[in-house]
């Protein structure tokens, strides 16, 4: 079994390297891919470049979904998850909402606002607007290019 090397764009400055482990017998599910990274330090006075989404592994859907949401304004858990639905026919459960909210804020990607009641309001920073353009710019070359795939194999369904 060969493994491929390729490198991959998250919309960052430079692409990343990613190791493509062939299939086999195995599934789609059991897909894996390894993202290496930079070695490239920082000065420390340098801001913290914008995580790509793709680096959450199985929370990039759920991230891309709440980032989303945030991209039209402030919203809280309850707010989230009823406009994430609306926009997108998904429902996210609570457990799946509050850890993707906690990943996002620990990345820098949204914040926390005051409240005055109980409801919690996240906003979307001015980093996670930045991570969310690079990684839906990303999605749209993969589905462009598997769109054009299936048109030219299996031509109009």
């Amino acid at each position: 079994m060969r493994s491929l090397l390729s490198r991959v764009s998250f919309g960052c400055r430079a692409a990343l390297p990613i190791t493509v482990i062939p299939l086999g017998d195995r599934s789609a599910s059991d897909i894996r891919l390894v993202v290496a990274k930079s070695k490239k330090k920082r000065k420390p006075d340098d801001p913290k470049p914008a995580e790509p989404l793709g680096t959450f592994g199985r929370y990039a859907g759920p991230a891309t979904l709440i980032l989303s949401s945030l991209a039209e304004g402030a919203k809280h858990g309850y707010a989230l998850t009823k406009d994430i639905e609306a926009f997108a026919g998904v429902r996210l459960a609570p457990g799946t909402l509050y850890e993707a909210l906690s990943r996002l804020e620990g990345q820098g990607l949204i914040e926390a606002l005051e409240s005055h009641d109980r409801r919690r309001p996240y906003r979307l920073t001015a980093v996670g607007a930045t991570a969310l353009r690079s990684h839906l710019d990303s999605q749209r070359h993969v589905a462009e290019f598997g769109l054009r795939r299936l048109a030219n194999s299996w031509g109009s369904l």
